[in-house]
């Protein structure tokens, strides 16, 4: 089964990518190759850029007090699993510590000179090649430990926030209900109502050979599956095609 996530505001947004964004730079920092490295400090440029957003912080900080002042109100209900509950309020009190303990997010990258000097070239298309930044080619060449060493120095600051919005978004997926639907003749429409739901998840079996094209508000979803051909040029979907949908809202 392949996965699709819809967010339904900007806020989620931002999380979906910066979620995307340190997959692919843990990914890439494991990787022994200098091309790899060049890779993960190109993807960690990507997350300075898209953490910049000033109220990112408090949002998640609010977004985790929510949850810990919901999963405090469990601890007295029968049935429920305390030792799970203990283990996930003590990592939101965690995050939420180290996100209160940050100063501005990146700053220490900001104030690297280097690094600074290093991300205005990666921002020209070729421009770090060795005559263009040779110092950033004698970076590359140096033993793999030492260059994953100031690749780790330089995604610390960043955990804090990588912690948190894990947290926010594994709630938020949890708080949805999956179902079975069919997307007659390739096209799927559910009213909503007015409600406002944050994240739409879509699970299609990948044998289909079929993605979704996803519309959405707070009053209706609309799905239209397509496919690809030879070209790659998505193709509408006339067939019937079974899916899971999943709605989640837990702010």
């Amino acid at each position: 089964m392949v996965l699709y996530e819809y967010p339904f505001n900007e806020r989620v947004r931002t999380l979906l990518r910066l979620e995307s964004l340190f997959d692919n730079l843990f990914f890439f920092v494991r990787q022994p190759d200098a091309r790899g490295h060049h890779v993960a400090l190109t993807t960690l440029f990507e997350i300075l850029d898209v953490s910049a957003r000033a109220d990112l912080k408090s949002e998640l900080l609010q977004d985790l007090e929510r949850y810990r002042q919901s999963l405090s109100s469990l601890r007295e209900h029968p049935g429920v699993d305390r030792q799970t509950l203990d283990v996930m309020l003590s990592s939101i009190e965690q995050a939420t510590g180290s996100l209160v303990a940050q100063g501005k997010t990146g700053q220490p990258l900001r104030q690297n000179e280097w690094l600074t000097s290093i991300r205005s070239r990666l921002a020209i298309p070729g421009g770090a090649c060795e005559f263009d930044v040779p110092s950033f080619h004698a970076w590359k060449h140096k033993p793999v430990e030492h260059r994953v060493q100031d690749l780790a120095q330089w995604v610390e600051p960043f955990l804090p926030i990588r912690d948190g919005l894990a947290i926010v978004l594994k709630m938020l997926r949890e708080s949805g209900r999956q179902v079975a639907v069919v997307a007659e003749g390739g096209a799927f429409q559910q009213m909503l109502g007015g409600k406002a739901y944050q994240l739409l998840r879509i699970y299609v079996d990948e044998a289909l050979g079929v993605f979704p094209e996803v519309s959405a508000n707070k009053y209706m979803v609309s799905v239209r599956f397509s496919s690809q051909g030879g070209d790659l040029k998505p193709q509408p979907v006339v067939a019937d095609v079974p899916f899971q949908l999943t709605l989640c809202n837990s702010f």
